[in-house]
């Protein structure tokens, strides 16, 4: 009896195991979703996910530096500088317009509810940099939104 109750436990451990190892597979999973997420439903893959959230905070790291950059008294400096903040804004904004959930749903939700305003404030940043003189004070907001949110939703 308890040679039986052993292999009957190995049995039982080994199929637990390959369940496992099968149902964790992308191909599994890929077709489990079809079947237990609702139509409208959109799934953003963690891979692609990660990788326009690295572009993004790389673009971060540019706009931060181009606003630390003293711009020197001449007009060709000043200039530069305008140019180089509107440039990674609106990198920026293509970035995360990319990134913006559909209305029907996403995997996501933080991002579902927070990126359209975080498009807006780049947006904003993007008209006052682009005045003259140009105006960094929402440009220079957006470092910190980005900070603040991500600690908010870990």
């Amino acid at each position: 009896m308890n040679k039986l109750g052993v292999s009957l436990r190995t049995v039982f451990l080994t199929m637990t195991i390959c369940i496992f190892v099968v149902g964790c597979s992308s191909q599994f999973a890929t077709a489990v979703r079809k079947v237990t997420y609702p139509p409208d439903f959109t799934y953003t893959p963690q891979g692609e996910l990660r990788s326009d959230m690295a572009q993004l905070a790389e673009q971060m790291v540019l706009l931060d530096q181009a606003l630390a950059s003293t711009a020197e008294d001449s007009d060709a400096a000043r200039e530069k500088q305008r140019q180089q903040v509107l440039f990674t804004l609106r990198n920026m904004g293509r970035i995360a317009t990319s990134l913006k959930a559909s209305e029907t749903g996403t995997n996501h939700p933080f991002m579902q509810d927070y990126m359209q305003d975080f498009i807006a404030k780049i947006d904003q940043a993007r008209g006052g940099a682009a005045i003259q003189p140009p105006r960094y004070f929402f440009a220079g907001k957006l470092s910190g939104g980005c900070t603040n949110c991500h600690k908010v939703n870990r």
